[in-house]
């Protein structure tokens, strides 16, 4: 993979290195190009933004993002942003990071699917969210310069992203639907599996164990 792309510089260090091959082998194909895309979407919305995120847990945070989906962390069944958060956390730490850049990541993945909260964090935090959005729902495409929109998806081709990405949550979240309950993974799940019921929010608050 080239280190040079739309003039955003490919991070080098042991740790990079390591997360790349160790995800390479958790993820799909589908989901490891484009956790590397929405690591340099995230930059170029963090440059139009003036933010400065540190580039070694960018990257991290960005492939690690999906890593909970296919190989869950957790013999419990937890959300997989969580699960994802939580690989990405004992790497950090394992590899000599310290508590609170650990945090950072585990903040930045745990987040990375909900609205309305991670644009108002950390750098790593914010970017992360909008790299994301770019990637999968086309989100702030036009705020960026498409020249260098075109650099990244010539050097990390989609393919068939949306079919891919979209089966590759269904596949990691069939066993484990309730856990994406109040997501927006909800919405796949049901548009994917008719079959499946999922216990809405009034129900939720009608079957609660009081008497009114």
């Amino acid at each position: 993979m080239s280190e040079l792309i739309a003039g955003v510089t490919l991070p080098r260090s042991s740790a990079v290195s390591e997360a790349d091959r160790l995800v390479a082998g958790m993820v799909s194909p589908t989901l490891y190009d484009h956790s590397r895309r929405v690591y340099y979407f995230s930059t170029l919305h963090a440059r139009r933004l003036g933010l400065e995120p540190d580039a070694e847990l960018l990257y991290l945070a960005a492939i690690f993002h999906d890593s909970g989906l296919l190989t869950p962390f957790s013999s419990t069944p937890q959300r997989f942003e969580v699960d994802g958060a939580d690989h990405a956390h004992a790497f950090l730490l394992s590899h000599g990071f310290s508590p609170a850049a650990a945090d950072t990541v585990w903040t930045a993945i745990a987040l990375h699917t909900t609205p309305g909260i991670p644009g108002r964090m950390g750098p790593e935090i914010a970017t992360l969210y909008l790299g994301v959005l770019t990637d999968v729902l086309g989100f702030g495409l036009n705020e960026l310069d498409r020249g260098k929109v075109d650099d990244i998806v010539a050097a990390i081709p989609r393919g068939d992203f949306k079919n891919g990405f979209l089966q590759a949550v269904v596949q990691g979240l069939r066993d484990r639907p309730d856990t994406a309950n109040g997501t927006v993974n909800s919405d796949i799940l049901e548009h994917y599996l008719p079959h499946l019921h999922r216990t809405t929010t009034v129900e939720r608050v009608l079957g609660a164990p009081w008497a009114s």
